[in-house]
C-alpha cells in the first residue's frame, strides 16, 4: 500500500512538472485515406528536416490517424507517405510552427498500370482554424524577425504584433503578469520594478531567436503561469550548412524628429546606440551533431544610457533653466568640497560635467544539438547577459527618514549633487537548458526538460563609504 502511495505521489509530481513546462517543439498530425475515403491503417509517414537531416516517422492506426510530436520548428521538411499498393506521396516545403501541429490529411490513389511517386508542394496548405489549434496566439518566424524593422532589437518589438497587446500589456493586464520563457527556461523580470518582459537589459539577442509565440488564452495544459500573455521563444540551432553573420547597427539623436507643427525643436541632447555582434552555426558531425554561437554588445551614450546631467553651477545664486544653470552657487559647492577634503580626507568628486553617461549590455549564447538516434534528440543551451547602467542620485535615495525632495530632484535647477552620489545598476542573467525529446512508440513520446536560471540585480557605487548628507538653504522645499 505504501509503495502504491509513493508511486501516486511521484506521478502527481511529474504531472505538475509537465503542466508548468513550456512548449519548445512542433508536430505533424493527420489522417491518411485511400480511394473512396477508406482509411488506410499501417501507412508509414516519414518527415525529414532538410537542414539537419533529422528524421521523424510514424504509422497510422486502425482509424488511419497518425501523430508525430517533439519535432524541430521551422523547416523545410519533406514528408513521405508510403503504403503497399499505392504510389508514394511526397510533400515538399513543409514548415512547422512553434506550439502548433501541422495538419497533413492526405488521400492516396492507386494506379492499375504503374506505381509512381506523387510530389506535392505543401506550403500554405493548412488552415489556422482547426481542432488542433490551442487558443489565441501569434507566431513570429525567423524570416519575419530578420526582415521586419526592430527599433530596440528586443523581443518586445515583435510581441507588439499581437492584436491584444498595448506595449508590454496584453488583454488589459499589467506586464508583470506575463510569463516569458526561452527554450523553456523562465526569463521573467522577477523583481517587479518595471513591466519590461526581460531582465538584465535584453536577455537574448534577437539574432539568436528562431521563433516567438505569444499566447493569450491557451487551452494547452503544457502552458500556464500567466494571466496576461505567455511569451515563448526558441533559440536557433546549427544545421548541416556552416553559416553565420556579423552585424553592426548605429543610431543617434539624428533619427528623432526636430519639427513639430512647423516649429523646429532646439536643445536636443546628444545620444547614440551602437550594437555589434556575430552568430555562427554549423555541423560538428553531419546529420548528427550541431553547434550555434551568438555574441552581442550594446553600448549606449546620452539619455538612453541612464544618467545625464547638463546642469552647471551659477555664479550669483540665480537659476536659469533655459541655459541649464542651477541656483546653487559655485562658491558654495567649492567650499563644501574643500571642507570634506581638509576635514575628512574625502573627495566627493565633480559637481558638474561628470555624467559621461555610458552603459553596456553584453549577450552570449551557445547551443549544442545532438541527434542521438531517430527516436532521441538532445539539446543543450547556455546564455549569459551582463549590463551596467549608471544613475544619478534621485529624490528617494537615502535611508529613512528621508529628506523631502518631492518638489524637485536632487540634481536640477534647485539643487546639485556631487559625482560620488552616483550609482550603477548591475544586472546579471545566467540560464541553462537541457532538453531531451524521445519517442518510445507511435502512441508514446516524452519531453524531458531541465532548466536553471539565475537573475541578479545589484547596485554599486564608485565612492568609498561615507555618510550621505543633504544640505538645505534653511528656506524649505516649498512642499506641503
Amino acid at each position: 500500500m505504501l509503495r502504491r502511495l509513493n508511486l501516486l505521489l511521484l506521478f502527481c509530481f511529474l504531472v505538475f512538472f509537465t503542466v508548468n513546462a513550456q512548449v519548445t517543439t512542433s508536430g505533424i498530425t493527420g489522417t491518411i485515406k485511400g480511394e473512396k475515403g477508406a482509411v488506410l491503417a499501417g501507412t508509414t509517414i516519414k518527415a525529414t528536416h532538410t537542414p539537419t537531416g533529422s528524421v521523424y516517422s510514424s504509422t497510422t492506426n486502425s482509424s488511419g490517424v497518425y501523430s508525430i510530436q517533439g519535432m524541430r520548428i521551422g523547416g523545410p521538411y519533406v514528408i513521405e507517405i508510403t503504403n503497399v499498393g499505392y504510389p508514394n506521396k511526397v510533400l515538399n516545403d513543409v514548415y512547422l510552427v512553434l506550439g502548433e501541429s501541422y495538419i497533413a490529411n492526405e488521400q492516396l490513389s492507386s494506379s492499375a498500370t504503374e506505381l509512381s511517386e506523387v510530389v506535392v508542394a505543401a506550403t500554405g496548405r493548412t488552415t489556422r482554424l482547426n481542432r488542433f489549434k490551442t487558443g489565441a496566439s501569434t507566431n513570429v518566424s525567423v524570416q519575419q524577425i530578420s526582415t521586419m524593422p526592430a527599433l530596440s532589437r528586443s523581443i518586445s518589438d515583435f510581441t507588439k504584433l499581437t492584436p491584444q497587446s498595448n506595449g508590454n500589456s496584453f488583454a488589459g493586464r499589467d506586464g508583470r503578469y506575463n510569463n516569458v520563457q526561452i527554450d523553456g527556461a523562465n526569463f521573467n523580470n522577477g523583481f517587479g520594478l518595471s513591466d519590461d518582459p526581460l531582465p538584465g537589459g535584453g536577455g537574448v539577442s534577437i539574432d539568436a531567436i528562431e521563433e516567438i509565440q505569444v499566447n493569450i488564452a491557451p487551452y494547452d495544459v503544457r502552458q500556464g503561469g500567466f494571466t496576461g500573455a505567455g511569451i515563448n521563444a526558441v533559440t536557433r540551432s546549427g544545421t548541416n550548412t556552416l553559416s553565420g553573420s556579423a552585424y553592426y547597427f548605429f543610431s543617434n539623436e539624428g533619427l528623432i524628429g526636430r519639427k513639430v507643427k512647423g516649429e523646429y525643436l532646439t536643445g536636443l541632447q546628444e545620444s547614440s546606440t551602437k550594437t555589434y555582434g556575430f552568430r555562427l552555426g554549423g555541423p560538428i558531425i553531419k546529420n548528427k551533431l550541431f553547434f550555434f554561437l551568438n555574441a552581442e554588445k550594446i553600448t549606449m551614450t546620452g539619455p538612453a544610457a541612464g544618467a545625464t546631467n547638463y546642469w552647471v553651477a551659477s555664479e550669483d545664486g540665480v537659476a536659469d533653466p533655459d541655459k541649464n544653470i542651477t541656483r546653487v552657487k559655485k562658491s558654495d559647492l567649492e567650499a563644501v568640497k574643500q571642507h570634506l577634503i581638509d576635514k575628512w580626507g574625502y573627495d566627493p568628486g565633480r559637481y558638474e560635467n561628470y555624467t559621461n553617461s555610458q552603459s553596456e549590455v553584453k549577450l552570449l549564447l551557445a547551443r549544442i544539438d545532438w541527434n542521438i538516434s531517430n527516436n532521441h534528440r538532445l539539446a543543450i543551451r547556455f546564455n549569459s547577459t551582463k549590463s551596467d547602467k549608471p544613475s544619478l542620485v534621485n529624490a528617494n535615495s537615502g535611508p529613512n527618514p528621508r529628506t523631502n525632495f518631492n518638489s524637485y530632484p536632487r540634481v536640477g535647477q534647485n539643487s546639485m549633487a556631487f559625482e560620488s552620489t552616483m550609482y550603477s545598476t548591475v544586472n546579471s542573467v545566467k540560464s541553462f537548458t537541457l532538453e531531451l525529446n524521445s519517442k518510445f512508440s507511435n502512441k508514446i513520446s516524452n519531453q524531458f526538460l531541465v532548466t536553471y536560471s539565475k537573475i541578479n540585480t545589484d547596485r554599486k557605487a564608485n565612492s568609498p563609504e561615507f555618510p550621505f548628507v543633504d544640505i538645505g538653504d534653511g528656506v524649505g522645499t516649498g512642499s506641503s
